[in-house]
């Protein structure tokens, strides 16, 4: 699969610090930076290697450095930047939708304060290499079929916020709206759940998806390389893009889940999710260049076939499903 997703090592002269690594996008982020000999500075709340350690080897992840910090103190990525004479962010770190909606403030300190502390240290130190996640949920502050959210909220005034970073400042930036992502090392939010359904299969355990209709199959190496491609070389404005994978229903990927594990018993109830699901990959493929892309069958099987690897070598357990 890291073949589908190649880094040039010299379009990276300086670190590259990732947000939010200890996540989904995150873990893959590292794992194609590492692989292809970037110097690549990991940046979490607390240092968890739970997910990169699905995707990497313990030697690799030795060779990461690794920071702890609250993104929404503006001395985290100030410091950083500073000390690691980083010449790019990727910045992934959020509170997802439930976490927003139970305790709003903190939401919008480390999704709305925290973006801004990474502009405003882009800005002081001069990158030009900066890509951040915006969400398919900020959507939903401008189309009236889709569901709005605190998160989605917080997402678009990150948006507009890069926008005035750009306009008063010349704060370039690329910002990137992922759709539903699946593949290894994605366990939480309702959306996770078409991931799960794989596992579960891997597991052969029964599971139920939540929820029905189209969805967007966005594979996790795919928008990290999206990402990566996004600061190999400095940008000169605030762009935002969609990114959205392949479309299927969910019955559909039952089928194909089926086809690879005959004797899985997965089936969904539930409505359609509240997201839109014909966005267009192509404005952003026209603006960064290939890289790389996943067809549902080889998404699908890649990730069951590793699901059952790291079942063997006991790095998942059925509490994984969920």
């Amino acid at each position: 699969m890291i073949d589908l997703f190649p880094v040039d090592k010299a379009d990276f002269p300086e670190p590259v610090i990732v947000t939010g690594a200890g996540g989904c996008i995150g873990s893959w982020v590292l794992h194609l930076l590492q692989r292809a000999g970037v110097n690549v500075i990991a940046l979490d709340l607390h240092k968890d290697t739970r997910r990169p350690s699905l995707l990497m080897t313990d030697e690799e992840l030795s060779s990461v450095v690794w920071l702890d910090g609250d993104i929404a103190n503006p001395n985290t990525i100030r410091n950083a930047v500073k000390k690691h004479e980083a010449g790019a962010i990727i910045h992934l770190a959020a509170l997802q939708v439930p976490f927003c909606k139970a305790d709003p403030i903190l939401g919008a300190q480390v999704n709305v304060v925290g973006t801004t502390n990474v502009l405003e240290a882009a800005r002081e130190h001069g990158i030009k290499r900066l890509a951040y996640a915006s969400s398919i949920a900020a959507h939903g502050v401008f189309n009236p079929e889709t569901v709005s959210t605190l998160y989605g909220a917080y997402k678009f005034c990150n948006e507009e916020t890069a926008k005035v970073y750009m306009q008063d400042w010349g704060v370039p930036s690329t910002c990137l709206r992922p759709g539903v992502v699946y593949g290894i090392g994605r366990d939480q939010g309702m959306t996770s759940k078409t991931t799960v359904a794989i596992l579960a299969a891997a597991m052969k355990q029964s599971y139920t998806i939540p929820f029905n209709g189209p969805v967007s199959w966005l594979h996790a190496g795919e928008v990290a390389s999206a990402f990566i491609q996004s600061v190999s070389t400095p940008r000169d404005a605030a762009r935002v893009f969609d990114i959205n994978g392949v479309i299927a229903t969910v019955e559909e990927s039952i089928k194909k889940i089926e086809a690879i594990a005959p004797n899985s018993k997965i089936d969904a109830e539930g409505s359609a999710l509240p997201f839109p699901t014909d966005l267009s990959d192509q404005p952003l493929r026209d603006y960064l260049g290939d890289y790389g892309s996943v067809d549902l069958d080889h998404g699908i099987k890649h990730t069951y076939e590793n699901f059952c690897r790291l079942i063997n070598l006991g790095k998942l357990d059925s509490q994984s499903i969920s």
